[in-house]
């Protein structure tokens, strides 16, 4: 993303009292030579701001002081953790991953984040191992938090699950694996018609590195553009635009609809 389209972003922001949260996602977000800027501007314009954070760039050569940027700029973090194990993380996501997971979460920690009244947010994310519906998140939490209390000392304050969306990299999985037509029936059959009205599509834009505009980050990866017709930052004056009118959909979409259902902050439904 250029310093171009994320000052473009940060104008519309300020032009669209209605939003509340700027939640920045993307792999490594925080290496975005204007994440710092745009970070500091949006908490400027009273928003609150989320750092889908990569837990493993804490510890990369030129952030050694992310942590404490994120502390003092009061941005909440939220990072992906898919086990409290480390043999299944590291099957996942390659050896070491799981212990610079931890170092980073540690450090958190120290600076007060998941420490109850200091008002620093630490949330984990858990996506299940294998073509099934994620457990229930309140008890998962629970879980979780025990384990990394015993095993690590560490506390957070919120675990969010999200089901597996049948698109790239894990569709390709699917598909070598002979599940991706098991997998689509078992979210069509667990549509759930609770969820239709908390989906996350309904709330947020989702904004492309090239400024293209989402009805959601799914929707961004499989390139299919918000209400099913292209538009930029540079063609319209606030985000208001978006409040109302059609939303695209496509058989993905069935994902965020099935069981409890899912979005960006876990589960739409709580038992």
């Amino acid at each position: 993303m250029t310093a171009q389209t994320a000052d473009r972003i940060l104008d519309l922001l300020a032009n669209t009292r209605s939003i509340e949260l700027v939640d920045f996602t993307g792999g490594a977000p925080e290496l975005n030579p204007s994440f710092r800027s745009m970070v500091k501007r949006s908490r400027s314009l009273g928003r609150r701001v989320m750092d889908r954070c990569n837990l493993t760039v804490l510890s990369i050569r030129g952030q050694e002081d992310l942590a404490e940027f994120l502390r003092d700029n009061q941005v909440e973090v939220v990072a992906s953790l898919p086990c409290y194990s480390r043999e299944n993380v590291d099957k996942q996501r390659g050896r070491g991953v799981f212990d610079k997971s931890i170092d980073a979460i540690q450090k958190l920690n120290s600076l007060g984040y998941g420490q109850e009244g200091s008002g620093l947010i630490l949330d984990l994310i858990f996506n299940p191992g294998g073509a099934f519906l994620p457990p229930s998140q309140e008890k998962l939490e629970k879980q979780y938090k025990e384990e990394l209390w015993e095993q690590f000392g560490i506390v957070f304050n919120h675990l969010y699950v999200i089901v597996n969306m049948s698109i790239r990299r894990w569709e390709e999985y699917l598909e070598r694996t002979g599940q991706k037509e098991r997998y689509k029936e078992l979210l069509v059959n667990a549509f759930n018609p609770q969820t239709v009205d908390t989906v996350m599509c309904r709330t947020l834009i989702s904004i492309g590195w090239n400024g293209q505009l989402y009805d959601c980050d799914f929707n961004q990866m499989l390139e299919i553009p918000v209400g099913g017709k292209q538009r930029t930052l540079w063609n319209i004056k606030s985000f208001e635009e978006f409040s109302e009118g059609p939303i695209a959909t496509s058989a993905h979409c069935f994902a965020c609809t099935a069981g409890a259902g899912s979005s960006c902050a876990g589960s739409l439904i709580h038992y």
